[in-house]
């Protein structure tokens, strides 16, 4: 079939492509291996002239064999749409036709190619030659924060639209679409970052050099200068935003009911007035005011967010110092940042400086990428890396490398590019280290945010980022135990360490040990044969590490032939007690080349850099990997050193299937109360807040608390939502599912699958079905998949569909019918407001594993001072886990959702209503799984 249509570009819309024609591609297949005899199904073409689609060309194909089903509901090409196609072959020519004389296009080339030639080859056509353009590739270059490359939402993000993804002609089109957009976006771009991109891009996948080279001329013929941004050492970087002028004003703070209405109708198109904030309100204020400290329970409907921001947004103008708002989650960040703070400066009525401050580790070195820019010697994802770098550069304002979505092999890259210590002050960085720009903001702003994280990581710090605040807001408090035994982690991983120290290099591989003794051969300094020498400590080293991975690799097996079943086993490090002199050696002889290497390369650093600038880049990538075997020397002498394990867990993971390849060893302390008390130093010089949704138990008020460090004389005060709040939720506990304790696992799983194959199809999909353990959650995920019953649902399950927790959630909301799989992380700190989640599934009730090694030694602590385990922190964990799983199901009083529990020990056992009463006033009932869904198909149709 050929369509034709043409559309005549006004001068501003019109984009000249070089003069080259772009015959963008696409194929739907049976399979992804022609050579195993799949076939192509439909194809689709647009032809791109000048900025524009001039021609599309589709048809359907008959593949001469059977379409399988998951083709088949990807794509909705069905047996019948091709039962009459013709055969490639009958259209092979006219195909090849099309394609002579075009830059071939596709969104990811490197199949759509292939599986064409080899087609053209079956069908006694010559091969067909010419350039390429990869929209993928060239898209990951052009938009380098992008959250994600798939055809669809990048489309989206350019407002491209495509409703029948995995349609041929409709891929085809707004691939050709998109084409044309990042060819805009690219003529965009400062010359010095067309500049890199041309020189650079000769070593990528396909043929965009004279993309970037057209862009580039373009650019030099019509522009005279660039605007809104500068050059650093030839890299082009956005000129920084200037900061909000600080405000003197005496605005007072909104006392009564009538003045908080006043301040909330400015900032509300909707007011709908909540007693609960008000009160939050006026506790935070006085605590700011009177440099107390507080803890807040805020139940999820009264608006907590706005609660601390509207009296920390006016105690910090009328005081003219910060106030510090500390989060877990970048999901509230970017809504404090994002949403909120607009709202607060329209209640407040002045313009407020708002500063978001992250770890050093978070900013890019900029001279140490500038040292790399000079160099040549790269991969191809590290070159992709680099122009990605390149572009984010000229439009980043924050320089925060969290922002750019590169590859795995570009993670290891934005390694060797992030910050490791702040830029000397007087360096002649400050317009372009970003993480000093930020500094100079956060001390400069009204509302400083920042997370649990950088509070911890500050502690021990001469000069704090926070030296001069008025106050300090920490959100989702109970998180900040997490993050603080996150931070007092030590964490080895065996592929990260033989990946580190690999760098190296043993003689003759040419890595950096070898370009080391090389460039002592040049430089005369240290000599040759110190250079040597220190090579020979390095391999007496490895040596020993060698037998410690083979003593280990030994013993893990022995120890895990007690179930030969389970392939992913957990270990106390105390049963390695064996090695631990052997271990011990090995660390001694790693820092004792260390220590020898800083010896010897002083001088190197010192003098030579002037004399031969050529070996800048080998100075600068030595000192990072040196730096780096360091840390994995320091942590490994902390797990193994003489230290102990000191109130500390410690454990090893492993797959049992790939030792050493597989091991982990990580050591947390049992009690963080002491750090966090250190990190936040309540000393009564400005106010501290501790809030969150869940601070407190029902019988264990203090919970939270007590883990946090708070000293008795600190209430918890509780600020609840109307009743009404929750009046679209209802809880199910499902009667007639079998016992867990009682039954075997993969009759359980039955069951399980069952019962949310029904759920789902009673809702209309919009489910979480939450789990305690990912093999379950894997097993029951693949039950359902192999049983077709939910075939036209979109199922997306956490550690088997690619993607981070937010990737996910963003897939989740995008389809209506869809089903989230999840473990641990998705029990809190997600949202899927209204309609997008129907209900929540609770699989089993969310206790810790006896035999996590960190949960065994906090429960031998509180055994050991005569309390019970089970009491004290089993259970209090696990009700505060289910508590958080309901607070996914309601974010707004019009929110409508059911909490279905699978878990029959909910009924059966005496604790079971210790889970019930920690929730909200909702209705419960306790029914069957058929009745149940005869409740959900009413209840929803009704909605509907």
């Amino acid at each position: 079939m050929w369509y034709n249509f043409r559309k005549t570009p006004t001068d501003s819309e019109m984009i000249k492509m070089d003069g080259k024609r772009y015959a963008v591609v696409d194929l739907e297949t049976t399979g992804h291996s022609p050579k195993s005899g799949d076939r192509i199904i439909e194809i689709g073409m647009a032809l791109v002239e000048n900025g524009s689609v001039t021609k599309t060309y589709a048809t359907f194909l008959k593949p001469g064999r059977k379409i399988p089903a998951f083709i088949s509901s990807l794509t909705g090409i069905r047996e019948k749409d091709v039962a009459d196609a013709p055969l490639f072959e009958d259209r092979a020519a006219e195909i090849r036709e099309w394609l002579e004389g075009c830059v071939f296009v596709a969104h990811n080339v490197s199949f759509d190619l292939p599986f064409l030639q080899h087609e053209f080859r079956r069908a006694g056509l010559p091969k067909w030659s010419g350039e390429t353009v990869d929209t993928v590739e060239l898209a990951k270059i052009i938009c380098p924060s992008a959250p994600s490359f798939k055809l669809q939402d990048i489309a989206a993000e350019f407002g491209i639209g495509l409703e029948n993804a995995h349609r041929a002609i409709e891929d085809a089109t707004a691939t050709a679409e998109l084409l044309i957009r990042l060819q805009e976006e690219t003529d965009k771009l400062p010359e010095p970052t067309l500049s890199i991109l041309h020189k650079r891009s000769f070593r990528l996948k396909s043929d965009l050099s004279s993309l970037f080279y057209e862009a580039l001329k373009k650019k030099r013929r019509h522009v005279a200068g660039e605007k809104g941004c500068f050059t650093w050492k030839g890299i082009a970087m956005k000129n920084p935003i200037p900061q909000k002028n600080r405000v003197s004003a005496d605005i007072g703070y909104p006392e009564g009911k009538d003045a908080k209405e006043t301040r909330f109708r400015h900032a509300f198109e909707k007011y709908e007035e909540r007693p609960a904030q008000s009160a939050m309100m006026d506790a935070v204020y006085d605590s700011l005011e009177s440099k107390t400290e507080i803890a807040v329970e805020a139940a999820t409907g009264i608006g907590k967010t706005f609660a601390y921001l509207l009296p920390a947004a006016v105690h910090s103008v009328r005081e003219r110092r910060p106030v510090v708002i500390s989060t877990h989650t970048n999901h509230l960040t970017e809504q404090i940042i994002g949403r909120d703070m607009e709202k607060a400066e329209r209640a407040v009525g002045v313009p407020l400086r708002t500063a978001l401050l992250k770890g050093v580790g978070h900013y890019i070195d900029l001279e140490r990428f500038a040292g790399i820019l000079a160099a040549e010697d790269e991969s191809y994802d590290e070159t992709l890396a680099i122009l990605q770098v390149v572009v984010w550069l000229a439009g980043t304002e924050t320089g925060d490398l969290e922002e750019l979505n590169v590859s795995g092999g570009g993670r290891l890259f934005l390694d060797k590019i992030r910050k490791y210590r702040a830029a000397v002050r007087d360096s002649g960085l400050e317009n372009s280290d970003f993480y000093l720009r930020s500094l100079h903001r956060a001390r400069n702003a009204d509302l400083l945010i920042t997370n649990h994280a950088m509070l911890l990581s500050t502690q021990d710090r001469i000069h704090s980022p926070f030296p001069n605040i008025s106050g300090m807001v920490i959100d989702e408090a109970h998180q900040f135990i997490t993050a603080a035994r996150a931070h007092a982690e030590t964490l080895f991983s065996y592929t990260d360490f033989k990946y580190t120290l690999g760098q190296m290099g043993k003689p003759g591989e040419g890595l950096l040990q070898d370009r080391f003794v090389s460039l002592s051969r040049k430089t005369g300094m240290p000599g040759e044969r110190e250079a040597e020498r220190s090579g020979e400590m390095y391999d007496r080293a490895m040596d020993a590490f060698d037998a410690a991975f083979e003593g280990m690799q030994s013993l893990i097996q022995t120890l895990g032939a007690d179930r030969p079943h389970e392939q992913k086993r957990t270990f106390a490090l105390t049963d390695l007690e064996p090695l631990v002199l052997l271990c011990r050696e090995a660390g001694e002889l790693l820092y004792a080349y260390l220590d020898k290497v800083a010896e010897l390369t002083g001088p190197l650093m010192n003098g030579a850099g002037e004399k031969y600038p050529e070996e800048a880049r080998f100075y600068s990538e030595w000192q990072h990997w040196v730096r780096e075997i360091r840390l994995q020397a320091a942590g490994w002498m902390e797990l193994f050193g003489p230290a102990g394990l000191d109130d500390a867990a410690a454990w090893i993971e492993a797959d049992m299937r790939s030792i050493p390849g597989s091991l982990k060893i990580v050591r947390q302390p049992a009690d963080v109360s002491g750090l966090i008390r250190q990190a936040v130093k309540p000393d009564g010089r400005f106010g501290v807040i501790w809030t969150s949704g869940t601070l407190s138990l029902p019988g264990r008020e203090r919970f939270i608390a007590d883990q946090i460090g708070l000293p008795k004389t600190v209430e918890i005060q509780k600020f609840a939502a109307p009743p009404e709040f929750y009046r679209g939720a209802k809880m199910y506990i499902v009667s007639d599912m079998p016992d867990i304790l009682n039954v075997p696992q993969q009759e359980y799983i039955e069951s399980v699958a069952d019962a949310v194959v029904q759920a789902v199809i009673a809702t209309g999909g919009r489910c979480f079905v939450l789990f305690t353990s990912h093999d379950m959650l894997r097993k029951t995920y693949e039950l359902i998949v192999d049983s077709e019953l939910l075939a036209e649902h979109m199922l997306i399950a956490q550690g088997i569909t690619p993607g981070s927790r937010m990737r996910l959630l963003k897939s989740f909301q995008r389809f209506s019918n869809s089903v989230l799989f999840g473990t641990d992380s998705f029990w809190e700190g997600v949202d899927a407001p209204g309609d997008a989640l129907a209900a929540v599934i609770v699989v089993r009730l969310p206790f810790s594993s006896p035999e996590n090694p960190l949960f065994k030694a906090r429960a031998a602590r509180i055994a050991a001072s005569g309390k019970n385990p089970f009491q004290e922190l089993s259970l209090p964990e696990a009700i505060i886990k289910f508590r958080q799983g309901f607070g996914r199901l309601i974010r707004s009083s019009s929110d409508r959702g059911a909490y279905i529990v699978l878990d029959r020990r909910i009924e059966k056992k005496s604790y079971g209503h210790d889970f019930i009463r920690a929730l909200p006033p909702v209705p419960v009932e306790k029914v069957g799984l058929g009745d149940m869904v005869l409740e959900l198909e009413s209840w929803y149709n009704d909605k509907v």
